[in-house]
């Protein structure tokens, strides 16, 4: 063998080594991550469900309405959905999170919270009994790696749920009293709820239909990386793109079925999940979500807290 030839052969053993040395410690994460995943699968389908008693995620989502923001504080390695997604969270998390920009007022209650995922609760699909704004029936629409844009059981997404924290920001529509139980809603509120959730059936049914005629949970990954790295370059107002996906979704939701205002043609894309936890009055220059007059999210609640691990 030539002394050339044996000089190609090492380097190609260096650049084969350089590729697999990293390679088999995210091979072993990510199969533990889909064996951690199809296990939590398996303990929410064999869960004995015994009749007429509620548990505490059936108490929890009693207090859902369309229209209420769900946030998610992530385990990153948990992500099943491959290296990209993880690596994504991580950044996300990273640039997006516990921002203190301008002074706003939060309602966050820890700054060990990172809640870089948010989803919007729409009405369900079965329309059959009247029972399609009924508690059991909601659906969490959200932007996913795994399945694209979709709007899954809000009680199963809340079980399969392996994130540290997981909020509830109720909607209060102009006039309504959702913490007072002798509240009767005036004729006014019942019209406009309903042209509200008529609204975010359209949107849900829309962007599920867009995202699996464009294949968007192949880019769900990619889009969030550019977003995250864009707004931490300042670039970001001038990228087509989202800074956060998930944001991105819930703030048009919300613009599109007429709670919050469009401010600018990009009020949604400049979005990140934490501005939905800021107040904005108290917030001075860029302002990502502005609610419409008599609009307000109320005070968080806490639907599921685990171990920071």
């Amino acid at each position: 063998m030539t002394s050339a030839m044996h000089g190609k052969l090492h380097l190609l053993g260096k650049i084969t080594a350089s590729l697999l040395l990293p390679a088999i410690p995210i091979g072993v994460w990510y199969y533990q991550a889909i064996e951690d995943r199809n296990a939590r699968i398996e303990k929410v389908r064999s869960q004995v469900r015994i009749p007429n008693v509620q548990t505490v995620d059936d108490l929890m989502i009693e207090k859902c309405q369309p229209g209420d923001v769900v946030l998610f504080d992530r385990r990153c390695h948990k992500c099943a959905a491959g290296p990209a997604t993880a690596f994504s969270c991580i950044v996300g998390k990273a640039i997006l999170c516990n921002d203190r920009e301008r002074g706003r007022t939060s309602m966050k209650r820890s700054d060990n919270e990172s809640f870089e995922h948010i989803g919007i609760i729409v009405p369900g699909r079965d329309k059959s009994g009247g029972a399609l704004y009924d508690p059991s029936n909601l659906l969490l629409l959200e932007a996913t790696a795994s399945e694209g844009i979709v709007a899954r059981p809000l009680q199963t997404r809340l079980e399969m749920s392996q994130s540290r924290t997981v909020l509830l920001l109720p909607l209060s529509t102009p006039g309504e009293r959702r913490n007072d139980e002798d509240y009767e809603p005036s004729l006014k509120t019942v019209r406009l709820k309903k042209y509200f959730n008529t609204n975010l059936e359209k949107f849900r049914d829309s962007w599920e239909s867009e995202s699996q005629k464009q294949n968007y949970s192949s880019g769900h990954a990619t889009l969030g990386l550019l977003g995250a790295l864009g707004y931490a370059l300042g670039m970001h107002k001038a990228s087509p793109g989202p800074v956060s996906p998930s944001a991105w979704l819930v703030a048009s939701a919300l613009q599109e079925s007429g709670a919050a205002a469009n401010i600018s043609e990009k009020t949604a894309l400049f979005s990140k999940c934490e501005d939905f936890l800021q107040d904005y009055r108290f917030s001075e220059g860029e302002n990502t979500l502005h609610l419409r007059p008599g609009w307000k999210f109320m005070k968080p609640v806490v639907m599921r807290e685990t171990s920071r691990s």
